[in-house]
């Protein structure tokens, strides 16, 4: 006899979980203890529901490392007692927090399924019904053998499965709010769930680490730059690490300002990893002449990291060596989660 898989949705905050309030007019969050009244479909599924909501739901926009090491200490927490887990979050941040909790919780075997929604639940139009149905049952699915399906962190949002250490938001107003531009998605549901993709397989025990370093900064190039603007990033007491969000494949400027402070940087201990601006495709450093030297002076290629991916890897690098620049570096240069094609 099989048993009812358990599932645990958490309620961080987002859209998904606002109703109107008849009274005042305005969205509040309801009340996820009430789940069912509001969405009576999910009775149907053949899944044992527990939910848990944050005291005060986090706007997208207030997300931070402290709330992802709570939400990733409560799957740890729960692990054993549930089948698969589903986050509600807030979309605008949602691809931070998904690439974050894939460092934060190495060696999942379970799936840990984000999603949330465009429109209220309470709206008559949302897209947050489907996206929490679908994301459940994604979280309750398993193979012939009972072992699940998706053994990592997901996003899931309008019919699509993403890995979410390769997922963007590229929408404010689409019901497709999001992509996976380098990797093909995990699922595609429509009359049934079509599993196409790869999911990571992991044979390590799951391991919490929630110690970020979060000394890092983030610089988009553009034509003009101001690099004196910029000059106090540099400085590694402050800054541990620079990702820059570069031309193309990884192509920048020759600018005798910016290469003096990247040498300085560099040759201080400083870190710094080349992404593309681009949504698809790769760094390939040295290809382009303008490229060139940052493959000669010790700038690490981030491949076809997604910012947000290159964001929370490196505070995990940071804080995952302790601070040591060369065991930071060799993190980077691998793929710990299945987050980039080294």
């Amino acid at each position: 006899m099989n048993k009812t898989p358990q599932v645990l949705v958490i309620y961080t905050g987002g859209t998904i979980g606002m109703v109107n309030d008849p009274l005042t007019g305005s969205l509040t969050a309801f009340d996820f203890g009430d789940v069912y009244k509001h969405i009576p479909e999910l009775a149907r599924l053949n899944v044992q529901l527990t939910t848990h909501a944050f005291p005060h739901p986090i706007d997208s926009s207030e997300m931070n490392p402290l709330w992802w090491k709570e939400m990733a200490e409560l799957v740890y927490n729960k692990y054993h007692e549930f089948d698969g887990f589903v986050i509600l979050h807030g979309s605008d941040t949602m691809a931070f927090s998904a690439s974050a909790l894939s460092f934060m919780l190495q060696g999942l075997q379970k799936p840990v399924i984000f999603t949330g929604s465009q429109l209220p639940i309470g709206t008559i139009r949302t897209d947050g019904k489907e996206n929490l149905i679908t994301a459940i049952e994604i979280a309750a699915a398993t193979h012939e053998n009972g072992t699940p399906r998706i053994r990592e962190v997901a996003i899931y949002f309008e019919y699509s499965l993403y890995r979410g250490n390769r997922t963007s938001k590229v929408s404010a107003s689409s019901f497709e709010a999001f992509r996976s531009p380098n990797l093909r998605p995990l699922a595609v549901a429509g009359v049934h769930i079509d599993y196409t993709g790869e999911t990571v397989s992991s044979s390590n025990q799951l391991e919490l680490f929630t110690g970020f370093d979060t000394s890092v900064a983030l610089i988009k190039l553009f034509p003009g730059l101001n690099w004196t603007i910029y000059e106090s990033l540099f400085d590694t007491n402050k800054t541990k690490a620079i990702i820059l969000e570069t031309y193309g494949s990884g192509n920048a400027p020759s600018d005798s300002k910016f290469h003096e402070l990247l040498l300085n940087y560099l040759e201080k201990g400083g870190i710094v990893l080349n992404i593309t601006q681009c949504s698809t495709g790769r760094v390939e450093q040295g290809k382009y002449e303008t490229s060139s030297f940052f493959e000669k002076n010790g700038v690490l290629s981030g491949f076809d990291l997604t910012t947000e991916a290159a964001v929370t890897k490196m505070m995990y690098a940071l804080g995952k060596s302790g601070g040591n620049a060369e065991a930071a570096k060799a993190i980077l240069k691998q793929s710990i989660c299945g987050e980039v094609t080294v």
